[in-house]
Formats: C-alpha cells, sequence, structure tokens
C-alpha cells in the first residue's frame, strides 16, 4: 500500500488517534466479529453503520493488540550468570517482552490489509534492550578502531528512528482476532511474520574494510627455478641434474691431449683414405706442361719439406767433442796429409 494512504497517526513520534477505516462493502466474518466483541448491541445493516461500529472499537484505549512475543536478555552476555541447568538460567537471564500495537489504519478496498503501530511503551523497551545490551554485545564482538564509539552511537539513534517509524501491515482478516474491548492477537502464523520484522529492526555494526598494506616479499636465501632469459640467452638457475661418473665429459680438454688424438688421427689416415677435390679449373692462361709424378703431386707441402731437422745446442756440442775427440786429440790433425796422400797415390 502506497505510504500517503497512511493516516498522519502513523508517522513516526506522532500521538495515537482513531483508526482510518475504508470500507467498500460489508463482510460477512466482520459483522460477525463485531457482534462478539461489542456488549451493547448496535444494528449493522450497511457499510456506514459498520464503519462507524468498527471505528469506535479500535479507537478505545484498551484496544491493544499483542503482535508477538519476544525473549530479551537482562543483560550483555558478558555479564550474564552461568548454571548447569539451562531452565533456571532462562529464567534468570531472560525476560519475556510483548510488542503491544493498535491500529492506525483498515483498508477493505484496494489492499485489503491492516496497519499496526507499536505503542511508546513498546518502542521505550526496544530502544532501552538495544542501548543497554544490544549496542554492549556488538561492541565487544567486533574489533576496535578509532570511530568505533561514534558508529555505535549513530547505529543507536538510527534504531531509534526505525522503532518509532515503524508499521506492521498483514491481511485485514488478522481483524477476526479481535477481542472486546477492540483488543486482540494475530492470529494464522502472522504473529511469526510480525517477529520477524521486529527483530529486523536491529541492524548489526558493521566494521571498515581492513586497510590494503603492500606485502614485500623477502629475498629467498636459495636459488628459485625460475628462468632468467639475459641478452637472448635463456639462463635457468635450476641447479644442474646429477650425472654418473662414466658419462663425465670434460667440458675443456687440455691441449695435450687434444693434439695427441689429431697426430694418431693424421697418423691413422693413408693416402688411399684421402680424398681430395680435383682442382677448380682456372682461367687463367695455360702452363707449360709438366709432368708430375703422383709421389710428387701428394708430396708434403714446401715449407715442411724443406724445413731441416732442429739441432739442440747439446747436440752442437757432442759434434764438437766427437771431432776433437777424434782427430785432434791424438795429434792427426798435423799428419793427416801425410797420411792419406800414399794411399790415395795407390788408389
Amino acid at each position: 500500500m502506497p505510504t500517503s494512504l497512511l493516516p498522519a497517526s502513523a508517522a513516526a513520534f506522532a500521538p495515537r488517534s482513531s483508526p482510518n477505516v475504508v470500507l467498500h462493502r460489508v463482510e460477512a466474518w466482520l459483522t460477525a466479529t463485531l457482534k462478539r466483541v461489542n456488549r451493547v448491541k448496535r444494528p449493522l445493516n450497511n457499510v456506514g453503520q459498520h464503519t462507524r461500529c468498527l471505528t469506535e472499537t479500535l479507537s478505545s484505549t484498551n484496544a491493544l493488540w499483542n503482535l508477538c512475543s519476544i525473549m530479551l536478555p537482562k543483560a550483555p552476555e558478558s555479564e550474564l550468570p552461568k548454571d548447569d541447568n539451562p531452565l533456571v538460567e532462562a529464567l534468570f537471564n531472560y525476560q519475556l517482552s510483548h510488542m503491544e500495537a493498535y491500529v492506525v489504519h483498515v483498508d477493505m478496498v484496494s489492499q485489503n490489509e491492516v496497519a499496526f503501530k507499536l505503542t511508546p511503551e513498546t518502542i521505550e523497551t526496544l530502544v532501552d534492550y538495544h542501548k543497554d545490551v544490544f549496542s554492549a554485545d556488538t561492541a565487544a564482538s567486533t574489533w576496535d578502531w578509532a570511530e568505533k564509539e561514534i558508529q555505535l552511537k549513530k547505529l543507536h539513534e538510527e534504531f531509534v528512528q526505525a522503532a518509532n517509524r515503524f508499521v506492521f501491515r498483514t491481511g485485514v482478516h488478522a481483524l477476526e482476532g479481535m477481542e472486546e474491548e477492540g483488543a486482540g492477537e494475530l492470529i494464522g502464523g502472522r504473529s511469526d511474520d510480525a517477529k520477524a520484522a521486529i527483530m529486523g529492526l536491529f541492524v548489526p555494526l558493521l566494521p571498515p574494510p581492513p586497510r590494503i598494506v603492500d606485502v614485500v616479499q623477502a629475498t629467498p636465501l636459495l636459488p628459485v627455478p625460475l628462468s632468467l632469459k639475459i641478452g637472448g640467452i635463456v639462463r635457468s638457475t635450476n641447479p644442474p641434474a646429477p650425472v654418473e661418473s662414466w658419462q663425465v665429459v670434460p667440458s675443456s680438454p687440455s691441449a695435450a691431449s687434444t693434439c695427441d688424438s689429431h697426430q694418431n688421427l693424421w697418423a691413422s689416415i693413408t693416402m688411399n683414405d684421402m680424398h681430395i677435390p680435383s682442382p677448380t679449373p682456372s682461367l687463367s692462361p695455360p702452363l707449360p706442361s709438366t709432368e708430375y709424378t703422383t709421389a710428387e703431386y701428394y708430396s708434403a707441402p714446401m715449407t715442411t719439406a724443406a724445413m731441416a731437422p732442429l739441432l739442440l745446442p747439446s747436440m752442437f756440442l757432442q759434434q764438437q767433442c766427437s771431432t776433437t775427440a777424434g782427430m785432434g786429440g791424438f795429434g792427426w790433425n798435423d799428419r793427416i796429409v801425410d797420411f792419406a796422400l800414399p794411399y790415395g797415390t795407390t788408389m
């Protein structure tokens, strides 16, 4: 139902006044209810008579409706005494509060609903519970921040406004639960709906979201298995996998082993194993024909063939000593000519 259809008595902090009753036609159940609750017999023959009778009945001071009953704790949870017997604990720690209200609007034309507003005493009970118990439990269950007390005070003020503006709406057939002097109680499961609507006024306190803090990652002590691409080369920081000892090949062989292997390689190759490509024809003028033998053609390079054996200083010394000892050591230098002439003549 639109809010504009509600009377002024339904506004927040508005005093109680006669309800606004709108009827379109006479309902049999309404006629039976009005005859049951009124001690004085009144004529109920048309819509006007039903409207006046219903308005006067609901305007009575005693026309209070019990919407529901709620068990509310007497003190914050930290102050409640504990007992092994749950029945004793419930009796000492909780109290049954009746949510009383009065009718402010009856619409049997468009919405077919009835509207109830909480009594000032009920609103005061809910406000005291929210301030003394609910706020204390909420503060204890949330972490502390700079504006926590301000937010709690603001939350309580908003609850006071919401409780005074609260209007419970339900089907018009709820009036069948009306008793003498206009009082009554909700029937047909409507009491549970009223309880859920009243408890929905207690909004929890939402703390601010935690601040986002930049997490600085510490440098790992051990190498992380990541591949780094540096200078176009992908280098991995993973340690090398274990290799069997017999599979290890030296990464940089020594010069001596390389030379020995090369010498053994060339020594094992024969002339038949070598494949020398035929010379590329030249465009220069033909040279005088010269025949070469196979041995001369495949001979070693000139630089290698012309090289004389290298004579070490020790070899020079031995040669000199042997010459001196063989010829000059025994005085043959003086008589070599005389010794050779006769034999030369004879030969």
